[in-house]
């Protein structure tokens, strides 16, 4: 089945985006485990949390109009997480993945951090922004619990739904934490004449088994279908 990819912009309101399922946000759900003793983290292992897609950062889902229905599909071939943590250099490729983690992105949060003057170019004295933005990502460690590894750019999370709900529909993820439970990159890049501001991305991951993705109204928030390990589909009324 080909898919015609939709962008969301032009595509589907603006209620789409909304994180209005979850109760907490990944941000707020991430900071209250990092501010625990190092005891505390490891004791969170096994706990079930709830996070939102967040469909604008992955450029949204595909979607295929069918009469009174609409196929969505979230690919997954190209999410994967490429920190140290998540290497398996010995791995065969012909069974396994060289990443083993894969991601789904939750939420994305700015923060502005003034400005200063500094000197990139000699003799041309400039104000520097510095600007700090923090990315928070479900990783988790069993995609091919809910459906076969395969060689497909298409391998992902789809559900056929009514045609009414075209341009409301949203994702939520239902997963367990595991060891190490949370983990943070940083990369920095220095503010160039160019270029003038210090920026810093932390990349945050909540570290999880994957137990369930749901298809919701992004409304209400109400399931549309949802989908479990052994299934890579579902169907709403």
């Amino acid at each position: 089945m080909f898919f015609l990819r939709n962008t969301f912009a032009a595509a589907l309101t603006a209620v789409f985006f909304a994180p209005v399922f979850a109760a907490e946000t990944a941000e707020q759900q991430f900071v209250a485990i990092a501010l625990s003793s190092p005891e505390g983290i490891k004791a969170k292992a096994g706990e079930l949390l709830e996070v939102d897609i967040d469909l604008a950062a992955s450029g949204g889902l595909a979607v295929e109009s069918s009469g009174e229905r609409i196929v969505v599909l979230y690919r997954m071939a190209f999410n994967q997480i490429a920190e140290g943590w998540s290497w398996q250099p010995l791995s065969d490729p012909a069974h396994d993945d060289y990443y083993r983690f894969k991601f789904l992105p939750l939420q994305s949060v700015a923060d502005e951090r003034g400005e200063y003057t500094g000197e990139d170019k000699i003799g041309t004295p400039q104000q520097m922004k510095v600007s700090w933005r923090y990315d928070y990502f479900l990783a988790f460690e069993n995609l091919y619990d809910f459906y076969p590894r395969a060689v497909d750019d298409d391998a992902g999370f789809s559900a056929s739904l009514p045609v009414a709900m075209a341009g409301r529909v949203g994702m939520r993820a239902r997963a367990r934490l595991i060891a190490p439970v949370i983990s943070e990159s940083t990369t920095f890049w220095k503010a160039t004449y160019g270029k003038p501001t210090d920026f810093t991305l932390k990349k945050r991951y909540l570290v999880s088994r994957l137990e369930e993705i749901d298809f919701v109204d992004a409304a209400s928030g109400a399931v549309l279908c949802r989908i479990l390990p052994g299934q890579g589909r579902c169907i709403g009324q």
